[in-house]
């Protein structure tokens, strides 16, 4: 990726700032000499000593202290053992709520108040309005269309001699291999098998099934097992063998993953009457299908994978408050929109996300906040993954609905005014009135 010579000169000159070449060099050099600071021992544990002696090396003062180990992270320790390494105490993001959002899906069946956390104003308001358009249509059907969570291993090879021998062998073994990762997980099931070769590597994909969880440890584990049976029994010998070769897409956007499926996969659809675009959005269909076309060719032509407008914004302050892996929003935010006028002006929308990487047991789901929020949604513990990623693509779609309304309206940027924390905002609590309505925040009616 090179960048143009007049700006790594501009760049150069703000860097260096009247030093010269020979004073950055020394500025970057690696520090051996000094007394190093000090190391953080018993990374696992949650007790008060291990925790006081963590603040001690960190010198911090007592109301850096305080902030981060309030009364309640303090008695909490424990809670996080298993979710957390050196834990010093907890971050607090406020949460707010959208909805009621009804969602008629495969699993998720009723209307839904859906605890978001986030520090950016006008997102939960915009949501709300999305979800509250969407009930008022009758709700979103949802429907959960695939589900399996990849692992792939790399194996290195002398020749491709090599490999085309190990392949051959390896797609006999596909019922062992199902049998060596089932004897790791309860919950988790080996479902198919991919390959793909490269020269002398290969690369085998390992699609789970992983029940009520995201699975995300869990087919570690399982792929781990069947690579060491591998090792065992190939009559063909790896040189290397690495457990993740990164062709499973985890954490990142791929094409791979966009055109399969990556945890689950789940299409959401909507037709919201002209009156009700009228009233609630200020829009008629022709605004909305016109931004998206449009927008559309921008997607194609700055080559996003998939064309959306803010899944990231929704799914992560829905990971955040409900204890999903927040890093999966890498790839779980990619996906289609689709709008089109249809029948009496009315607005078809439809959302379709592949990548859905969520779970409503493990990781981080059984954290005290986050158990809460889950609760709120009536979908903690075991049986509630597929309706909670069907409620994912629910609140997917209302987000689409609610901010190209507002910029198919025009009026995206003055909701982020008079919402966000600035002065018309502020101005009118100082006189004792309400802060203005932001036009793309929800209308009482």
């Amino acid at each position: 990726m090179s960048t143009d010579h007049r700006h790594v000169r501009d760049h150069l000159d703000r860097v260096l700032d009247g030093r010269d070449a020979g004073e950055l060099r020394e500025r970057l050099a690696p520090k051996v000499d000094g007394e190093a600071a000090p190391r953080l021992a018993g990374a696992t544990r949650q007790d008060a000593e291990s925790i006081a002696k963590r603040w001690a090396a960190l010198g911090a003062d007592d109301v850096q202290r305080d902030a981060l180990l309030d009364a309640a992270a303090a008695r909490d320790a424990e809670a996080y053992q298993g979710n957390i390494e050196h834990y010093i105490g907890t971050v607090k993001l406020p949460v707010g709520v959208a909805g009621p959002l009804r969602v008629n899906g495969l699993y998720a069946q009723g209307d839904y108040y859906v605890p978001l956390a986030t520090t950016e104003a006008a997102l939960v308001a915009s949501y709300a309005r999305g979800a509250q358009v969407v009930s008022a249509a009758g709700g979103c059907s949802a429907m959960l269309l695939n589900e399996g969570l990849t692992r792939a291993p790399g194996f290195v090879f002398e020749s491709i001699a090599d490999v085309g021998q190990f392949v051959v062998w390896a797609t006999q073994q596909i019922e062992t291999f199902k049998s060596v990762a089932g004897s790791t997980t309860q919950h988790g099931e080996l479902i198919d098998v991919r390959y793909s070769a490269e020269g002398n590597h290969v690369y085998v994909v390992f699609e789970f099934r992983t029940g009520d969880a995201a699975g995300q440890n869990m087919v570690t584990l399982a792929t781990d097992a069947v690579c060491q049976y591998i090792a065992e029994h190939t009559p063909v010998k790896p040189t290397r063998m690495f457990v993740e070769a990164n062709m499973s897409g985890d954490k990142k956007a791929s094409m791979q993953s966009f055109l399969l499926v990556r945890g689950r996969k789940v299409t959401a659809e909507v037709t919201v009457s002209a009156d009700l675009l009228r009233r609630k959005l200020r829009v008629s269909a022709d605004d909305m299908v016109a931004y998206w076309r449009m927008s559309a060719v921008g997607g194609v032509l700055s080559g996003t994978i998939g064309v959306q407008g803010h899944y990231a914004n929704g799914l992560a302050a829905l990971y955040i408050a409900s204890g999903q892996d927040a890093a999966c929003v890498a790839e779980s935010a990619v996906g289609v929109t689709r709008f089109e006028k249809v029948e009496n002006d009315a607005l078809y929308a439809a959302v379709t996300l592949p990548n859905l990487v969520v779970g409503t047991v493990g990781g981080g789901t059984s954290l005290p906040s986050q158990r809460a929020c889950l609760d709120v949604l009536g979908l903690a513990g075991a049986g509630h993954a597929n309706a909670f990623a069907e409620l994912c693509a629910g609140l997917a779609l209302a987000g689409e609905l609610s901010i190209i309304a507002a910029l198919a309206a025009g009026e995206f940027a003055r909701a982020h005014r008079k919402l966000a924390r600035g002065d018309s905002a502020s101005a009118g609590r100082e006189n004792g009135d309400e802060p203005p309505r932001s036009p793309s925040a929800p209308r009482s009616e």
